[in-house]
């Protein structure tokens, strides 16, 4: 599983990666987490704010930091569609 933080590195986006790092610890997964903090590459997604999360590259939350319960959601989710 690959997931890329979208953003500039602000507050916002610092806690969503620290969200999603504790959530995958928590579920036990193995995934590799890049920050993504040029604005040519983050504009290759359909976001208009940030922070973003892409999971497997897929876009599944941006301009807001979502629950833990969310993030949660979104990874579990995707292992599924893995399997």
């Amino acid at each position: 599983m690959k997931i890329k933080v979208l953003g500039m590195g602000c507050a916002r986006c610092q806690q969503l990666e620290k969200t999603t790092r504790e959530v995958l610890k928590e579920l036990g997964v193995d995934a590799e987490i890049e920050d993504v903090k040029d604005i040519k590459k983050i504009m290759e997604y359909p976001i208009l704010t940030t922070p973003g999360l892409v999971i497997d590259e897929k876009l599944v939350c941006s301009g807001r930091v979502p629950s833990k319960a969310e993030v949660s959601n979104f990874i579990t989710t995707a292992l599924v569609k893995e399997a």
